[in-house]
């Protein structure tokens, strides 16, 4: 009697076949299997065909992090979002992944939803990962753990935010320029009495609005006043306490332009002063900051200062390709310029 066994037939019962798998079922070396996955250039046209064919009949999934701890790093990039509620971040992700998608890299997309402990989380997840480098669009809050992953080797390039200079990358928008536009708009259409409402002033894209307000109104010699309300946050419910702040005054007391350091504050001041009879922009005018969706669905439409979103998110993708790349590479910040956008609560006055 023979002793020759027969090749050992695949495992189909396993419910997640490997690569040992594929190169039985395939009748090719483990090694045949992995250049199929990994440099099919160098595999025959019908050594392909049949690896293919088994790895379909299998089912089986390639790990991706088995192979980026073994190449010392993955085909994907990580992305840490503040506040994916916010439609600023979601078109700062919309321009990150158009550049990705371009030159064949994968997204990782998380949300730390304004909380810095999972901020942190998510870097020391991706970093645990071996992502080829981070996009972080951060609460305005020390960068220690992102800063740490730069410096064990992990490329980090920051939207929204300035980065460390001449260490790390940033794109950013001139906020200061942003609060003056905002408020040279209403000024320019007739109201010498402001209000910026905002805060709190030590998240540093709120004072930078204020200031370019300030340098407006510095500008027209004493014709305009300049009020501040600083607010705890930048939300419709403060937004709402705000207008109904404003509506309480008496006519003559009342601000005839609001400046909004925000679309969600600006949008809760319209609605509350809405309610009690007030009308934008024949009582007040009324500007926003981001161009968020509300804005332009609002009952009236917000006048508002937008952010390039898209842009930045291109900008920062190319600046992560590039440190990634390494070729000729140097840290930089790009400050790009924001959008004057009028509508219902500003036009017309």
């Amino acid at each position: 009697m023979s002793t020759d066994t027969a090749p050992e037939p695949a495992r189909r019962d396993r419910a997640n076949p490997v690569m040992e798998d594929v190169a039985r079922h395939a009748g090719v070396s483990l090694g045949t299997v992995s250049n199929v996955l990994n440099n099919p250039g160098i595999v025959t046209a019908k050594t392909r065909e049949r690896v293919n064919a088994a790895i379909a009949e299998l089912g089986f999934i390639p790990n991706r992090i088995a192979r980026s701890l073994a190449v010392g790093h993955a085909n994907t990039i990580g992305f840490v979002t503040v506040d994916l509620a916010n439609s600023y971040f979601v078109d700062i992700a919309r321009g990150v992944e158009e550049v990705m998608d371009q030159s064949g890299v994968r997204i990782l997309l998380a949300n730390s939803d304004v909380d810095l402990a999972k901020q942190s989380t998510y870097i020391e997840l991706f970093e645990e990962s071996r992502v080829s480098g981070i996009l972080l669009a951060p609460l305005d809050a020390p960068m220690t753990r992102a800063e740490a992953a730069r410096q064990r080797g992990t490329p980090v390039v920051y939207v929204n935010w300035p980065g460390v200079d001449g260490e790390s990358c940033g794109v950013v928008v001139n906020e200061e320029l942003g609060g003056y536009t905002a408020t040279r708009h209403l000024i320019d259409i007739g109201c010498r009495r402001l209000l910026f409402a905002g805060g709190p002033l030590t998240l540093s894209a709120v004072a930078e609005r204020l200031s370019g307000a300030r340098r407006a109104v510095a500008e027209q010699a004493g014709v305009v006043e300049l009020e501040l309300l600083e607010t705890d946050k930048l939300t419709v419910k403060r937004g709402l306490d705000v207008g109904r702040g404003i509506a309480a005054r008496a006519p003559g007391d009342r601000p005839d332009g609001l400046v909004s350091a925000a679309d969600a504050l600006a949008s809760g001041a319209v609605q509350a002063m809405m309610y009690e009879g007030m009308e934008m922009p024949g009582d007040i005018a009324v500007i926003g900051y981001d161009n968020n969706h509300f804005a332009a669905d609002h009952v009236v439409p917000i006048s508002t200062v937008g952010q390039p979103g898209v842009d930045m998110g291109r900008a920062a993708a190319r600046l992560l390709l590039e440190e990634i790349s390494g070729a000729s590479h140097q840290h930089r910040t790009i400050t790009m310029d924001p959008e004057l956008i009028v509508r219902a609560s500003t036009a017309g006055r």
